[in-house]
């Protein structure tokens, strides 16, 4: 019996619309259509998660008609299902000819001619892109539930995940839509979650960074946020108060959406940690810590929100040992993870607990925040040993020193055409920054 040629068609789409159809339907006029649905992962590599996960994507791939298999494809490069597979034809829409893809589409036609296989290409739907319909539907789908959950999924799909700093609508639209394309391995760069920080919301409102403003304020800042992004959120939640009330705010940031907080095991009024020993940095019983720790699991109602501990040793000046004591302790109360600070420059210490952390804890998350030692590359930090990485207040620092020159400018000249020219964005496009403003 002659055997039906085949074709491959690689999906990774969870908005299915008529483009997609059109190329399947395609297919289909040449043998059997096989389906290599990119995985959660390979999609996390060149941009954002799918709003539906694989096994959710996979099972409606496999009921739309004249689809007869669904594989797994691991990364954006075809190569390893093209050479298992051996298709006869793989079929993908034209608008791979331009762009990032057009290194991928190279490869495809390069490894097909090992068996005499051949690439067709489809006319585009023009005025349909998935990612558009994807990117109006998330607004849709953004529930507290939903938006609570994408900080794990996030983990397991991706080495490690990058904030940047947020304290208003504004910054969080710059967190949400800022992204940067690398045509050399087809991906999309772009930051995967949000920091609100306790000193960029103090500063932005004008107070010292001590505690000062209080979680009514703070939980204000994080639904102006909430109100235009999407991303998950980690709130710097300083040193989580008393253990009653940090039961309670659990609670509450679970309930709005947010992620994960971030509790450093310091008490007495907080000075920020990147004074170091200039002032007096006191340490916290590991154990009332922990206690604190195990009551905020208890009050959390879903699996979804993560507590971490942020170790002050290093700031304090107590040392890698008592860092990692305080780490296990933690760890055994239920942290979901340990963020290690320090305001040295060469990030050394910050390494050498990395290492130490690693040998009894590989899989809890370790989060880091290179202000003081921004020369390491993220990568460079991963191999460390960091899975989520936080440009703690960078937003914060780039906007002042701006504001001030054109401040200065306006009043030196008594007008502002200079500032305007060399400083600001034109006005219209202020004007329709922000949707719906026009």
């Amino acid at each position: 019996m002659k055997k039906n040629k085949t074709v491959y068609i690689a999906m990774s789409a969870d908005v299915i619309h008529s483009g997609h159809i059109n190329v399947i339907e395609e297919g289909a006029k040449y043998g059997d259509v096989i389906i290599g649905l990119l995985t959660d992962e390979a999609i996390a590599t060149y941009k954002r998660l799918p709003i539906l996960d694989y096994e959710t994507r996979k099972k409606i791939f496999e009921n739309i008609k004249n689809v007869s298999k669904v594989v797994e494809q691991n990364t954006l490069d075809y190569t390893d299902n093209l050479k298992k597979l051996k298709p006869d034809y793989v079929v993908h829409g034209d608008d791979w000819k331009q762009g990032v893809q057009t290194l991928i589409r190279e490869k495809v036609i390069e490894v097909l001619k090992e068996w005499g296989g051949k690439l067709i290409e489809v006319p585009y739907t023009k005025g349909i892109s998935s990612t558009d319909l994807a990117s109006q539907y998330r607004f849709l789908e953004n529930t507290p539930d939903n938006r609570r959950s994408k900080l794990k999924r996030l983990l397991k799909v991706k080495p490690y995940i990058r904030l940047i700093d947020t304290s208003n609508g504004l910054t969080g639209l710059i967190a949400e839509n800022v992204k940067m394309e690398d045509e050399k391995t087809a991906t999309t760069k772009e930051f995967d979650a949000m920091w609100v920080s306790s000193l960029c919301d103090s500063t932005f409102k004008g107070k010292p960074d001590i505690e000062l403003v209080d979680l009514t304020s703070r939980l204000n800042t994080i639904n102006e946020i909430m109100e235009v992004t999407t991303k998950p959120i980690i709130l710097d939640g300083d040193t989580g108060g008393k253990i009653e009330h940090f039961a309670y705010n659990v609670k509450t940031l679970e309930r709005m959406g947010v992620s994960a907080i971030i509790i450093e095991d310091k008490t007495g009024l907080k000075k920020n940690s990147l004074f170091g020993t200039e002032v007096k940095q006191e340490l916290d019983d590991p154990e009332h810590f922990a206690a604190k720790i195990r009551a905020g699991k208890q009050a959390q109602v879903t699996r979804d929100f993560m507590i971490f501990a942020r170790l002050e040793s290093l700031i304090a000046g107590k040392g890698i040992d008592d860092a990692l004591m305080r780490a296990k302790i933690y760890i055994e109360a239920g942290a979901d993870g340990i963020m290690i600070h320090s305001k040295e420059k060469d990030g050394q210490e910050i390494f050498e607990f990395m290492k130490e952390f690693r040998k009894f804890s590989k899989d809890i998350p370790i989060v880091v925040v290179p202000t003081t030692y921004n020369q390491f590359t993220e990568e460079e930090l991963y191999e460390k040993g960091a899975n989520i990485i936080i440009h703690a207040n960078h937003l914060l620092r780039s906007a002042y020193p701006a504001m001030v020159d054109t401040a200065k400018s306006i009043l030196e000249h008594g007008r502002s055409k200079e500032a305007s020219e060399k400083n600001c964005l034109p006005i219209k496009e202020i004007l329709t920054l922000i949707p719906g403003g026009k």
